[in-house]
């Protein structure tokens, strides 16, 4: 069985303690642009893992769903906001479900 060592495991930070000392506490406008932007992020990743798992380049989606390829990079960079209509599109012609639970 390993055993922790108290005065170690003391010194250890939480996720949310790094992330309040850079980017300041839940609530704050950095924290919310912060927050934002990893959801941009996220939400890129996974739509360019999609892409690739179907082998179509950024712009054979992006004439799929009438954007230009520059866009399509910008939301795979998590670079860019895009309008709820737009992620529906991009997803659909990905052939990925989206719902909002309710």
């Amino acid at each position: 069985m390993i055993q922790l060592n108290p005065e170690k495991v003391a010194k250890l930070h939480s996720f949310d303690d790094l992330l309040d000392k850079e980017y300041g506490k839940i609530g704050t406008p950095s924290r919310s642009a912060f927050h934002e932007k990893a959801l941009a992020y996220y939400y890129g990743e996974i739509l360019k893992d999609r892409r690739k798992e179907l082998k179509i380049t950024q712009q054979q989606l992006a004439d799929k769903v009438g954007k230009n390829r520059s866009y399509i990079a910008y939301i795979e960079q998590g670079k860019t906001d895009m309008q709820l209509s737009t992620f529906l599109n991009i997803t659909n012609a990905l052939g990925l479900k989206f719902s909002l639970g309710v």
